[in-house]
């Protein structure tokens, strides 16, 4: 095992406010669309409940409504009523006891709210087939303007609805802290609807939420004031942002620079940097899909804003993500789909990091049986490649 000297970066602890990470390993929300009614059951928890298991020191909930016709998907979670909280904090207990801490995402859907889950071709639901399943279901955004051919046209929010959305955004950080939660991020990212008034493209309004980039970003700096403000203070709040929205002169870098400094005044601890989502046209992508394609994002926002940043997208390795945090790119490294791939990904990046070679970090239900069974691992020199060449001796 690395001694503690050496410890990689990775495994290095990091404190947010009043709460300890025991590594930079984060999880990142992933939708499931697996509820009914908004409430998290079994399938959440054994979800979220393995990425404990697997050693990451954060876990997130997936995009979480703060209103019913917020949701991204019709089987989403939520915390806008009180009945959602019960069933969350089942979620927290387990993972608390695990030796992990986890966050929740709150979001509203705006113009993309009701879409298919992924294995149903992740299309945009019609208005009709929303009604259908007889719920309240409404898109709406900074202006009359669609996510894209196969989205309707949403409502503009007036101004009285605009200050009810603050407050759900407000009333779910409360009902997130009753299920006791140790983080809340915000996602202002995707095209959702925050993201939809930072851009010029899809924000034409000309009163006080529109036109100049000091009133686009109004409404996302007023609901990270306002939940700022609710949230304990000891407890750290994240902000998920697209950091170009993937437009023709749409929301760029640099104007995700200039908000993200106005996040870090208001309390923001952590600017989690994706990009894309705001339209079904994202060729203007600063960089190409590939390792790390975000990673120049957080980079250059944590420098420039003086702000601790979140790496996401396509980082598959421990040593991928070691030499991220080691170039000062990022503080905190984010697994999604690889996480689903391998839920112990924390434990393994460990083991090739040599800081786990005993495998002393992984769960006491575990790590002794995998323990036992190691020197017989290294006396027949079972790697995954003896795996794959057993496999296809067709023995």
């Amino acid at each position: 095992m690395t001694p503690a000297h050496q410890r990689p970066r990775l495994f290095e602890p990091l404190t947010l406010r009043g709460l300890t990470l025991k590594n930079r390993v984060v999880i990142s929300p992933m939708c499931q669309h697996s509820a009914e009614q908004g409430l998290a059951g079994s399938w959440h928890l054994v979800h979220l409940g393995k990425f404990a298991l697997g050693g990451a020191g954060l876990i997130f909930v997936e995009s979480t409504a703060v209103e019913q016709s917020a949701r991204i998907g019709v089987r989403d979670v939520g915390l806008w009523a009180d009945k959602q909280i019960a069933p969350f904090k089942a979620i927290v207990d387990f993972v608390h006891q695990n030796g992990a801490a986890i966050g929740v995402q709150l979001a509203h859907a705006g113009r993309k709210a009701g879409s298919q889950a992924l294995w149903e071709g992740g299309r945009a639901l019609t208005m009709e087939q929303l009604h259908e399943a007889g719920e309240p279901w409404r898109r709406v955004g900074p202006s009359a303007v669609a996510a894209g051919p196969e989205w309707s046209v949403p409502d503009a929010l007036t101004l009285d609805e605009i200050a009810e959305t603050r407050q759900m955004f407000v009333d779910a950080a409360k009902r997130a802290e009753q299920a006791g939660f140790d983080v809340l991020e915000l996602h202002f990212g995707h095209g959702y609807l925050v993201a939809s008034f930072l851009s010029p493209q899809s924000n034409l309004r000309e009163d006080e939420y529109g036109g100049s980039r000091e009133n686009r970003m109004r409404l996302g700096l007023e609901i990270a004031a306002d939940v700022r403000a609710a949230w304990p203070a000891e407890k750290s709040l994240f902000v998920r942002i697209s950091a170009v929205d993937g437009t023709e002169d749409g929301w760029g870098l640099d104007d995700s620079v200039v908000f993200a400094r106005e996040l870090k005044a208001i309390g923001v601890d952590v600017i989690d940097c994706s990009s894309g989502g705001l339209s079904d046209e994202t060729r203007n992508m600063n960089v190409p899909r590939g390792l790390g394609f975000q990673v120049p994002f957080s980079e250059h926002i944590r420098r420039e804003a003086e702000v601790r940043t979140q790496a996401v997208g396509v980082i598959l390795d421990g040593h991928q993500a070691e030499a991220i945090l080691q170039e000062g790119k990022a503080d905190l490294i984010a697994i999604g789909r690889q996480a689903l791939y391998n839920p112990y990904w924390p434990h393994h990046a460990a083991h090739a990091l040599g800081y786990d070679s005993g495998f002393e970090h992984w769960p006491l239900q575990h790590g002794p049986w995998l323990a036992k069974r190691a020197p017989l691992m290294e006396k027949l020199k079972f790697t995954d490649n003896s795996v794959k060449s057993l496999a296809g001796s067709g023995h």
